[in-house]
């Protein structure tokens, strides 16, 4: 395995369970525009891509009507949703080791950088990592390939082959390989194996662990 010496992070389904608020505030959204409010099983899609792409592709909005449920999302988001949210089991513990090993960690995420900031720092995360690189609140660099970019600008421009992108859906991967670095997928969060697989992933964790234990001990 390559040791590579800097490791990107996505946020939800990978350093936090971020379900509960994203499903509360999809509701909220919905309700408020009187549309129909689908199943919660079928939400899933709303973690990982862009709120205005699952808007729009998933309910079946146009663009305006999906900037506005963005901003209703965002309205109980602020105060209520980003909190509905809890660390998954072990990933501190992960970061720890990857930190003292003498690694530098970031997030890219397409979550606001300024909500990703706000749940990093509710839960003590935000310690472990160099930069934490997000989406703009104005709808702009939430593609993950931009994110990527953005956070790899942001950390010098370290070379591509020592760079590893974690993360639990397919856009991770897909967004990595654009961007010329490796990635991990994680299926503790909200992805499969299968997507992972077919989007290039090089290497696979079943649990926060084994993202350090793949990392470090196969480099030893």
């Amino acid at each position: 395995m390559t040791n590579y010496s800097v490791i990107l992070f996505d946020l939800d389904g990978t350093l936090t369970n971020s379900s509960e608020g994203i499903f509360n505030c999809v509701e909220y959204a919905l309700d408020k525009m009187n549309w129909v409010r689908p199943d919660r099983g079928e939400l899933y899609c709303f973690i990982g891509p862009p709120l205005i792409v699952s808007f729009r592709d998933f309910c079946g909005m146009n663009d305006e009507q999906a900037m506005e449920a963005v901003r209703l999302y965002r309205e109980r988001y602020a105060d209520k949703g980003l909190f509905e949210n809890v660390p998954y089991e072990g990933i501190e513990q992960t970061l720890r080791r990857l930190k003292l090993s003498g690694r530098r960690l970031a997030v890219a995420s397409s979550k606001p950088e300024v909500f990703a900031s706000r749940i990093l720092d509710k839960f003590s995360l935000s310690q472990y990592f160099d930069f934490i690189g997000g989406a703009e609140l104005d709808g702009s660099r939430d593609d993950k390939l931009d994110v990527i970019e953005y956070t790899l600008e942001s950390l010098g421009k370290p070379r591509c082959n020592e760079v590893l992108m974690v993360g639990d859906r397919f856009y991770d991967a897909e967004g990595a390989k654009a961007a010329g670095i490796d990635s991990m997928g994680v299926l503790y969060g909200f992805g499969s194996e299968k997507e992972l697989v077919k989007a290039g992933t090089n290497y696979i964790a079943h649990s926060p662990q084994e993202i350090a234990d793949i990392i470090l001990d196969e480099n030893n």
